[in-house]
Parts: C-alpha cells; structure tokens; sequence
C-alpha cells in the first residue's frame, strides 16, 4: 500500500467501523430504519446517510444541491444545515438503496485508500468549505464514522466495538478537547488541576492543568489535591463528549470529588461535538 505510515492507523479504523455499520444495516426491517438514535433529530436512515455523505466528501463527490425543510427543528446553524444537506436528501429512500449506495460508496473509497499516495500535510476540502490537511481530514473522519457506529448500536440494541482501531482514535480527539472544557468553558480556577479517572473497555487515567494565565494542558501524570476528581466509564464519557447525553440522565454513572461547582460545570460543558 502507497498510504503513508501517519495516516495508517486512520484508515484501519474507517475501514473497521464502516464494515461494522455496513454488517448492521444489511439485516435492519424497514421499520428498524426510522428508528430513533442519541444523535439529535436523526434516525437510523439518517445517521448511515450522513455516513454516506461524509465519505462522498472525502471522496470529493460535488454536495448535493437541494432546498431543506422549514420544519427541521433540530437544525438550528449552518453546520447543521451543512450536515443535512447530504441527510435530507436520502429521507424517503428505501433500505435496498441505503445498504447499495453504502456499499457503493465504501468500494470507492477503498479504491481511493489503495491509490492514495499524498503527504499527511497536505491541504484538502473540509467542511463548510474549509481547507485543512489531509491527517486531520482522515482523523476526523475516522473519529466521526466511530461515533455514528455507536448511535446506530445505541438505537439497535447492538452494543459492541467499544475498544475497536476507531474508539482509541475518539479517545485522542476527545482529549485534545478536555483543556478548552476545564479552562475555557468551565473556568476553572487558575494554578488547578482536573483528574478524569476512565474505566471500561477503554482506560485512561488524565489531569489537566490549568496554568497562571488560565491555560488547560494535558498531562497523564496524576495530580496531587486537584480541585475536582470526575470518575466515570468509558462509555459514558462518550456519550457526554459528544452530546448525546445530558449530565443529569448519566449522573448515576459519573462520580465526582471536590469542588462541586466545578464538578458541574465541567459537566455542562463536556459535549465538544453534537
């Protein structure tokens, strides 16, 4: 393969995850496909749709040219509205069309892994236009596919692939996240540390750090008296992570020490994605 070592493990978790999705959806009745997932607003037609169009973008495929629904509560930005764009237009298709453009699409960009020879660093389209580099646009994706893979198994009752290539890419980008949570959007005390304890099928133990200046770092170093402790599964973390839960209907998984008031705000201010 011509795939540069860097972007390896990347495409080993898209690969692992959309297998995993493609193997669910090819046994879903038609009803199982409206059926409802933790991703806000979508269904389970809607998720493998976003899916689709995700990799038709990374595919360089022109974004479909369509009018969205007034009645679309759940859209309420223009990332959204980007996002849906590739959702809407798929709504009334049926499940053998679903699971065809699926396969279709995950062929293509098999081919296009087997052929890709480009540097990690090098600039591609992201999303709403932006342009960013090729590592950052195959994390992502991987990262995005594995979260999706997670909705469809949260609404199908099909749990699994929780400590899969695609979790411990989720694990790196959520973490790259947890200094703005502590420092920015909690506000947490200058000269402090956070300690987040996560258990299950994937473990880390992290402290972030909150500088003089009111900087976040990450540290794997444990902290000593940190000013608030949050202890929870891995699962769980996710879930918050990326929305699709709120505090208050996890917090009998989530276990905190020390300052309560930080404690919670951490918490309302753990979703980095939606």
């Amino acid at each position: 393969m011509s795939l540069h070592p860097t972007l390896q493990p990347y495409a080993d978790a898209w690969t692992h995850s959309i297998e995993a999705i493609s193997e669910i959806t090819q046994s879903l009745v038609e009803g199982e496909w409206n059926r409802r997932t933790p991703c806000p607003g979508w269904s389970v037609r809607d998720v493998v749709s976003h899916v689709i169009g995700l990799d038709c973008e990374m595919l360089g495929d022109p974004r479909p040219i369509h009018s969205l629904p007034r009645d679309l509560f759940h859209v309420t930005n223009e990332h959204q509205r980007y996002n849906e764009m590739q959702v809407d237009v798929r709504r009334h298709h049926t499940a053998p069309e679903m699971t065809s453009e699926l396969e279709y699409t995950v062929i293509r960009r098999n081919r296009q892994l087997r052929n890709e020879s480009r540097d990690p660093g090098t600039k591609v389209r992201g999303p709403m236009g932006s342009e960013i580099t090729l590592e950052q646009a195959m994390r992502t994706h991987a990262f995005e596919v594995w979260v999706h893979e997670q909705d469809l198994r949260t609404a199908l009752g099909r749990p699994g692939n929780l400590d899969s290539p695609g979790a411990y890419v989720a694990r790196d980008v959520l973490l790259d996240a947890l200094p703005g949570v502590v420092a920015q959007g909690a506000d947490a005390p200058r000269s402090s540390a956070v300690v987040f304890d996560v258990h299950g099928p994937v473990e880390f133990l992290r402290t972030i750090r909150v500088d003089i200046q009111g900087r976040g770092t990450l540290e794997t170093a444990p902290a000593l008296g940190p000013a608030a402790t949050l202890t929870l599964d891995w699962e769980t973390y996710v879930r918050l992570a990326c929305g699709r839960v709120t505090p208050e209907a996890v917090a009998d998984r989530v276990k905190t020490e020390g300052e309560p008031d930080l404690a919670a705000a951490i918490l309302r201010n753990f979703a980095v994605t939606r």
